[in-house]
Order: structure tokens, then C-alpha cells, then sequence
């Protein structure tokens, strides 16, 4: 099972005080009595330089500072002579002076003493006055059946100084050191598990937050930011995940919009491919009959198959249209590659679209009477706009040219003209078939026929209202068509010539 870094935490610290406890009470068990019984004798070493240091012979000289000692080692003390004849006791609480010089506990201390070399019967215990020594026994008093802690010093004077405390007493001390040291140990125990767990949690929430973080990146996911500001290394890694964040948020950000252009790219070069086999699909379509028509008619000429005058002005009739016809569909698909390649630029000023409107409309006069057609024109005698004079016109010529293939035996077509905020609309009417709704985005396309059953026979080649398209998004305005009651009404957007384009223009 997996273990998070908190729990690893948390139990490595306990462990850690748990073991210095336990080492702690372990070193106080085996050493702590050891070391009492040293500090022990430093001690009694220690009072007793001060006693030979101001002892004169006369014990009664300095009782306070015996007292003193006394209450400070918290032992028994006797001095006697070189003969062993006791001159200052506090022994008499515990053993008399006679049975301390006549009984076992004289004859084990004066064996230590110096001259112990010499008879045992002999009272004098010797050593040279000048000469100070200590010794260390321990001593079972066999009466009391207690073992005790025996200091022998000579003093300066000759005299010897008895120390004696009690060895249970050093047991006990060290006995309630350890049990004293076992409930602290315990509480030591219970406070750092209680510190551990506070402590790893702590420690460990911010390293928490940046993996819940960094999991989040890995998803792709870079909403979430640390708010860690520790000046230490936890909160340099928060400042440079949070940096990381940031700069792959928007690597990846701008990865998959060049992504998005590659796609779009990739899609407008296979619509760009399949209308390039389409287009040259169509023109070789719009240009096979009529080379097919001058060949044949040509072959006709060359053969002298035709006898009379009238069926010769036929042929050549013919011949002549049909080249016009492929003239006019060559100028207009190198119009619409002009303006489809992003090459062509439009080159506007100022100008009366009123008398441009009129100037076309006089133009197809011929054709109206031809078909007589009921033409109605709407519009202001003064409109200013600012465009490209020739393309509008152009626009215009192939508006009023697809009405006039397309009215009907009503044969009205009008021509209206409408102000807007900062645009002028141009609208072109005939009466006719509604296109279908279907199709009214298709119709921009090149040669893109509604009835191609009818469009040989009025010589159209389905590029007049893709020019129208080119040539309104060069200049960025709107165009469309509207399925009206009787018929169809197509129109174009023009920019209206501001006061500072008429001033320029002035």
C-alpha cells in the first residue's frame, strides 16, 4: 500500500525520540549508579580539602564547617588520631567509638591507612604529619548488614578523617533517577508523537499542495497556482512550478492555436485543391463547346459546305460568338484570379453613384427594349460614396445583367438606392423564380448555375456573382440576396464619402 510522506514523517520522528529515550534510560540503568558513586567521592574528595585546609588539630575549631560537611554529603564523620583514639565523632547516632576502634570495622580501616605495614597490636597508625592521602573502601557494618561508602584521608596535622556514607542511600538516588527518568520519558514520548504529527503535517503540507498541483499540470490542467511564500527551498519550488505553470499554460496555449491555423490551413488548401480540380473542371466544361463550335463551323468554312451567302454569314455568325464568349469568360476568370489572390489592390476616391447607376442603366438600354423590360429606378439625383469606381461599376453591370437573364414574363426589374448610417445599399430587382434557400449561399461560388439548363442559352458563365463576392470583401462590406413576393433582390453595400474624403477630393 502506498505510504504518503506525511505518514513516513511522522513515524521516522517518533522512532527518532522513541530511541533516544529508550537509549537515555538504558545509559541511566547501566552507568547512572557508576557515575553517582564518582561524583560521590569528588564530593567527599572535594569537602575534604577544604577541612584539611583549615583544620588545626581541634576538631571544636571548626564544627560548623564539619556540620556543614555533614549536611552536604550527607554522611558520617570521624576524626581520630594516629593512634586511632577518636576526637571528633557523629558516628554515635549509628556505632560507639569503642566498637569502632576495638571492633572489625578499626582493624579493616586501619589496614589502608598509612604504616599499615606495621603490627597489628601496635596503637600508633603512623605517617608522617605532612603527608596527605585518601582512600576508597566499601564496607559492610555487620551489625547493621548495610554496605557503606568509606572515605580515609590523612589530614595535614596527622590526624585521619573518617567519611562513611551509606551505599543503599547511592542506590536509592540512582533508582528514583531512573524511575523519574522512565515518567519523563514517557511524557517526552507522548509530547513528540503529539509534535511529529503537528510538525509533519506542517512540513509536509506544502509539498502536498505542489504534487496536487504538478498532477494538475500533468492533466493539462494549469488553473491552479501555490500560494506558498516560504523564504526556503520549498518556496523556491513553489515560484518556479508556479513559473512552469505559466509558461507551458501558454506554450501549450500557443502550441494549439498554431495547432488550430495548421487545421484551418490544412482544410482551406484541401477546399482550395478541390475547388482548383473543380474550377479547372468547369472551365474546361464553359470552354469545350464553344471550341467545339468554332472547330466544327471553321471545319465547315474550310469544306465549302455551304453554298449561299446567308448560311456563310451563319457560320461566321457562330465563330464570332462563340469567341466572344470565350473572350469574355477568360477576361472574367483572370478578373476573379486578380482579385481572389490577395494581389489586386482596390484603389478607392469619391464619386456620384447616382450617375454611375445611370451611366450603366444606359448601356442595357438596347437589351430593355429587346425584351422589353419595365425598368424602375428609385434613388437620389446626388449620392457620394468612396470606393473603387471601377469595381463598383462592376459590380453594378453584373447585378443588372444577371437580372435581365433571369426576369420572368413580368420583365420588371428595378434599381433602388437607400442611405444608411455610414453605408449606402444598392438594391437590384427583377421579377422572377425564388432561389431555392438551400442554395443562396452556393450562388457566389464560380460557375456555380441554379438552372444550368438555361445558362448556355443566355451565354452565362457562373462567374459574374463570384466577382461580385471578390470584390465586395476587398472592400469590406456586406452583400446578399432576398427571395422577394414576385421575385429576387440582390444587393451591395458602399461605403458613404465622409466631409474629409470630399475635402481631399476638392
Amino acid at each position: 500500500m502506498k505510504k504518503s510522506i506525511r505518514y513516513k514523517l511522522f513515524i521516522a520522528t517518533n522512532v527518532l525520540v522513541i530511541f533516544f529515550v529508550l537509549f537515555f534510560w538504558l545509559l541511566n540503568t547501566q552507568f547512572l549508579e557508576e557515575y553517582y558513586m564518582s561524583e560521590k567521592k569528588d564530593k567527599l574528595i572535594k569537602n575534604s580539602n577544604k577541612i584539611n585546609q583549615i583544620y588545626k588539630g581541634d576538631p571544636e575549631d571548626i564544627a560548623l564547617e564539619l556540620q556543614m560537611f555533614e549536611n552536604d554529603t550527607g554522611a558520617n564523620i570521624l576524626i581520630v588520631n594516629n593512634k586511632g583514639k577518636p576526637k571528633y565523632s557523629t558516628f554515635a547516632r549509628i556505632i560507639n567509638e569503642n566498637r569502632f576502634v576495638q571492633g572489625d570495622f578499626y582493624k579493616e580501616s586501619r589496614k589502608h591507612m598509612p604504616g599499615k605495614n606495621q603490627d597489628e597490636n601496635s596503637d600508633d597508625l603512623g605517617g608522617s604529619p605532612t603527608e596527605q592521602q585518601t582512600y576508597f573502601q566499601i564496607q559492610k557494618d555487620t551489625e547493621l548488614k548495610i554496605d557503606f561508602l568509606t572515605m580515609i584521608t590523612v589530614l595535614n596535622t596527622g590526624d585521619f578523617l573518617i567519611v562513611r556514607t551509606s551505599m543503599p542511600a547511592i542506590a536509592e538516588n540512582a533508582s528514583i533517577a531512573n524511575r523519574f527518568m522512565m515518567f519523563t520519558g514517557i511524557i517526552v514520548i507522548i509530547l513528540g508523537s503529539i509534535w511529529s504529527y503537528l510538525f509533519s503535517r506542517k512540513f509536509t503540507s506544502p509539498i502536498l499542495e505542489l504534487n496536487k498541483i504538478t498532477e494538475n499540470m500533468a492533466k493539462l490542467n494549469f488553473s491552479e497556482i501555490s500560494n506558498i511564500k516560504s523564504e526556503d527551498e520549498i518556496g523556491e519550488l513553489s515560484k518556479n512550478i508556479n513559473f512552469l505553470s505559466h509558461k507551458l499554460d501558454n506554450t501549450i496555449s500557443e502550441l494549439n492555436e498554431k495547432n488550430q491555423n495548421l487545421m484551418e490551413d490544412i482544410e482551406r488548401e484541401r477546399r482550395i485543391d478541390e475547388m482548383r480540380k473543380e474550377f479547372v473542371s468547369n472551365v474546361s466544361h464553359e470552354l469545350k463547346t464553344p471550341i467545339a463550335l468554332i472547330q466544327g463551323y471553321a471545319e465547315g468554312l474550310k469544306s465549302n459546305v455551304i453554298e449561299d451567302e446567308e448560311s456563310k454569314k451563319f457560320y461566321c455568325d457562330v465563330i464570332m460568338n462563340e469567341s466572344a464568349r470565350m473572350n469574355q469568360l477568360v477576361k472574367d476568370l483572370l478578373n476573379l484570379s486578380q482579385i481572389e489572390s490577395g494581389y489586386y489592390e482596390i484603389e478607392k476616391n469619391v464619386f456620384n453613384i447616382s450617375s454611375m447607376i445611370t451611366s450603366v442603366l444606359n448601356k442595357f438600354t438596347a437589351i430593355f427594349e429587346q425584351k422589353e423590360v419595365n425598368l424602375r429606378v428609385l434613388k437620389s439625383e446626388n449620392i457620394l460614396v468612396y470606393a473603387d469606381m471601377v469595381k463598383i461599376e462592376q459590380v453594378i453591370i453584373n447585378y443588372i445583367n444577371n437580372a435581365v437573364n433571369h426576369v420572368d414574363d413580368k420583365k420588371v426589374i428595378s434599381v433602388a438606392v437607400e442611405s444608411m448610417e455610414d453605408k449606402i445599399r444598392v438594391f437590384v430587382y427583377n421579377s422572377g423564380k425564388h432561389i431555392p434557400e438551400e442554395l443562396l449561399d452556393k450562388i457566389w461560388t464560380s460557375f456555380y448555375k441554379v438552372d444550368k439548363a438555361r445558362t448556355r442559352s443566355y451565354g452565362g458563365s457562373g462567374l459574374g456573382l463570384s466577382i461580385v463576392k471578390g470584390i465586395q470583401e476587398l472592400h469590406q462590406n456586406d452583400y446578399g440576396i432576398i427571395n422577394e413576393e414576385d421575385g429576387v433582390m440582390f444587393w451591395f453595400d458602399v461605403d458613404k464619402a465622409k466631409e474629409d474624403k470630399l475635402l481631399l477630393e476638392s
